[in-house]
């Protein structure tokens, strides 16, 4: 039977989600626990990969195993994963769904929050992104409201990346001002390996003055990845949603 599962990570100490020779990584721990706990080979398929160091608040994986509901009538299953599982992952909840369900292919909208902050604060920097610099926070979301005009983002794509097409439709792309603090949201149908952070730093440049917003729309038109700023680092992003059309049953 398939299960969609639900967690959450702090990705500062391992290499993304999707599993690699010689790293740690958020997929293999969980596969690790679940084929323990299970007691049969589990290889979990998540919702897309993160790049090393990022978090995530809510991710969804989905996995196949002919012994889950039997163990669920004699003892808590989710309770028992956290219990093996390292401090930095937490398993909200694992629900059945169809059998053709599919993590990845099926997901309708992803949502990215990345967090700056202004002012120096210990209690923060390890989840936000400190920026000594004064930001036109107007200017930022003049520029973020482009992205809703291209679906081209080869500009903010990782190089060399594996990607079929770099065609992705944003829905959604603005800063907001909290106290000391800055949150930029974004949401799309998908994204490209590197991409929020490539975003995020460009846009930290048009704050800074360094380019106009003519500028950031001509970045997006060249399609070079060179032509974008630096990436943002990634301590500060956070997958914060997945979104399906269907309802999964329980």
């Amino acid at each position: 039977m398939r299960y969609f599962i639900y967690l959450s990570f702090n990705g500062a100490h391992y290499h993304g989600w999707q599993q690699q020779e010689n790293a740690a990584t958020v997929q293999e721990a969980l596969n690790r626990t679940l084929s323990v706990l299970l007691k049969e080979d589990i290889q979990t398929l998540g919702a897309g990969r993160t790049d090393a160091g990022v978090h995530a608040r809510n991710y969804v994986a989905h996995f196949d195993s002919e012994r889950l509901a039997y163990l669920s009538e004699r003892l808590n299953v989710v309770y028992k994963l956290n219990c093996i599982l390292p401090d930095d992952i937490c398993i909200h909840r694992i629900v059945p769904v169809h059998d053709t369900a599919h993590a990845r292919f099926d997901a309708r909208l992803r949502i990215y929050k990345y967090y700056v902050h202004l002012t120096p604060n210990p209690f923060v920097h390890e989840f936000s992104t400190y920026i000594p610099y004064n930001l036109d926070i107007a200017k930022m979301n003049e520029a973020a409201a482009k992205l809703r005009e291209y679906d081209d983002f080869s500009s903010f794509a990782r190089l060399h990346s594996d990607n079929k097409t770099n065609i992705c439709k944003i829905l959604q792309a603005e800063w907001e001002e909290k106290g000391d603090n800055l949150v930029f949201t974004i949401a799309a149908d998908r994204f490209l390996r590197n991409m929020v952070r490539a975003i995020v730093g460009t846009l930290l440049e048009a704050g800074r003055g360094k380019i106009t917003v003519s500028d950031f729309a001509q970045i997006i038109e060249r399609r070079e990845r060179g032509a974008a700023g630096t990436s943002a680092p990634a301590k500060g992003l956070f997958l914060e949603e997945i979104r399906y059309d269907y309802v999964v049953f329980e």
